[in-house]
């Protein structure tokens, strides 16, 4: 009965096995439901991403099961002090949710609302942030009162169907438009002398992303927190690809990086691309997405897509990726709601 069903914290560095096969058991299927086409991560891989201590930011993880079967899931993440980003981002608690297809509409989900309420009040948090991409996740949170605010659309290129003809001549006009402009790919971990000009740079760029409605604070990357990318990474066996456009005077005028991971073999995640806006209509975008994607043809032979995510406003990553062949696979939609908002909705 809905009646005995509790919200239970889990602390990933001490849960035992019967919790870990229980949630397994419900991540497949959450992942059959909503990537059927993706390679699933490996138990091991997401156990040590889930015990990674992340000194920037905390997570927090509850359960709702019933005779041993997982019922539902929820997963919360905010800033920590330690944070750059805390001051701008401490009000910001973000939110992810999962019940198991059959459990639906019978309440389960609503159980989750005292558990964030509680959370965010004693973390200080004032907005609860989480996403949609189905229907009946559209639903419960348009009943909740939380209101849509950014449209991310992921898209993806097959790589048998790329044009590499057109892929050189991209990088080919890129350098002959821009002959003191030197393009470096830096494979695994970026150098660490590169690191503070290269945090510097990548802070300014993301903070060019166009978030759309989204409240959110200012994004700040240092060599610090690059460490912690770079041993988290090593961990659970990823590897990171930079590509960087260095100007005669030293400063970085555009970039992109990929993830390869031997658990998706098949799947690289292209993960940011920026220019400089002081550097753009030159083509470095065309110039840095072609000769990324060149390096992967020639790195990787048995990859298959390249997969990466855009603001739905987005129009020139978008036309760039379109005109490479990228097709729109999935969209999902960022939503957020006040706490006091979320607090009127708890049943009584």
């Amino acid at each position: 009965m809905l009646g005995e069903l509790i919200p239970v914290a889990v602390d990933p560095q001490t849960a035992d096995r019967d919790f870990w096969a229980r949630f397994h058991e419900l991540r497949r299927l959450r992942h059959a439901e909503l990537h059927p086409d993706d390679p699933i991560e490996p138990d091991e891989v997401v156990e040590l991403r889930m015990k990674n201590v992340n000194p920037f930011d905390q997570s927090h993880y509850f359960e709702i099961s019933r005779d041993g079967v997982m019922l539902g899931w929820l997963s919360g993440e905010n800033t920590l002090p330690a944070s750059p980003e805390h001051e701008t981002n401490k009000h910001l608690f973000w939110a992810d949710a999962y019940v198991r297809k059959e459990e639906r509409r019978h309440g389960v989900a609503t159980r989750w609302l005292p558990v964030i309420a509680r959370l965010m009040e004693q973390l200080g948090c004032t907005v609860l942030g989480t996403t949609a991409e189905r229907p009946s996740g559209h639903a419960f949170l348009e009943w909740l009162g939380a209101e849509p605010k950014l449209t991310d659309i992921e898209s993806r290129l097959k790589l048998s169907e790329v044009d590499w003809a057109m892929m050189r001549r991209w990088v080919d006009e890129g350098a002959a438009r821009s002959p003191q402009t030197r393009l470096e790919v830096y494979d695994g971990r970026l150098p660490e002398e590169l690191w503070a000009v290269y945090a510097k740079e990548r802070s300014a760029l993301l903070n060019t992303i166009p978030f759309e409605n989204l409240d959110i604070g200012t994004i700040v990357v240092t060599p610090e927190r690059m460490r912690h990318h770079y041993e988290r990474l090593a961990a659970i066996g990823e590897v990171d690809h930079e590509l960087v456009t260095w100007e005669a005077d030293g400063t970085i005028s555009a970039m992109t990086d990929i993830l390869w991971a031997p658990f998706r073999r098949t799947l690289i995640e292209q993960q940011f691309t920026g220019v400089r806006p002081d550097a753009r209509g030159r083509g470095l975008g065309k110039w840095i997405k072609a000769a990324m994607v060149l390096h992967v043809r020639d790195l990787y032979p048995d990859a298959e897509w390249i997969v990466t995510g855009n603001a739905g406003s987005n129009a020139p990553m978008l036309k760039i990726n379109r005109a490479m062949g990228f097709k729109a696979y999935r969209t999902h939609v960022e939503y957020q709601v006040k706490r006091d908002r979320l607090e009127a909705r708890i049943p009584a």
